[in-house]
């Protein structure tokens, strides 16, 4: 048994008011995330990503925010990949943001559509070379009996585009998530937290609410 119940954390870092924060809630995400990058967080654009398999089964991952404008959200991956194959059976995701340090979670929901192929392929060209190989070794996901299966694959893609640039894989791009729900929450004392609310509505605006933590 591993008890956890010594752990406690009393928030006092801050405060959340539903009259002061942006009317949209992409620019509440903006100032938060600068914030969250000002102060040199590791990686402060990781988010868990949760998706959903065909049979009802949720898993989530790990992946890292590229782009966000007032389209959404984007990341890149395999679409072969667990997550690129339950986006296709189900085109509803969810993002989670969590920045210890500012006492901040962000939670997004919403439908993911595939980024155009001119966006991927731009975003692709500026990626490493290393990484750019890997997109064509790796079977995301696939099961491999041994690593060396993996770095044999990478020995070949080196030698395939050895002196020339090399082309996005066409089972390779971008997700877009269009946020139909976003939640900011903020650890106050007490477990009171503060939690804001955006939901997008049918005559296609942003409702601001109050939840109870």
């Amino acid at each position: 048994m591993l008890d956890l119940s010594a752990l406690r954390e009393n928030y006092t870092r801050g405060i959340l008011d539903q009259n002061t924060v942006h009317a949209n809630p992409l620019e509440q995400f903006r100032q938060w995330f600068t914030e969250a990058a000002s102060l040199q967080i590791p990686e402060p654009n990781a988010m868990h990503l949760a998706t959903v398999a065909a049979n009802g089964q949720p898993s989530g991952r790990i992946v890292l925010l590229k782009t966000v404008d007032e389209r959404g959200f984007v990341w890149y991956t395999n679409y072969d990949s667990k997550k690129g194959q339950e986006l296709a059976s189900s085109a509803r995701a969810a993002l989670t943001f969590f920045w210890v340090e500012l006492e901040r979670q962000v939670r997004v929901e919403g439908i993911v559509k595939k980024v155009s192929p001119e966006e991927s392929d731009a975003y692709f060209a500026v990626r490493p070379r290393g990484s750019q190989i890997g997109a064509w070794a790796s079977p995301q996901s696939a099961v491999i009996s041994s690593r060396e299966i993996l770095e044999a694959r990478e020995q070949e893609m080196m030698s395939r585009f050895a002196d020339q640039p090399i082309p996005r894989p066409p089972h390779w791009g971008g997700y877009r998530l269009l946020p139909r729900q976003l939640e900011f929450w903020q650890g106050r004392a007490s477990r009171l937290h503060d939690r804001i609310q955006y939901e997008w509505t049918e005559d296609e605006r942003w409702t601001i609410e109050r939840l109870a933590p």
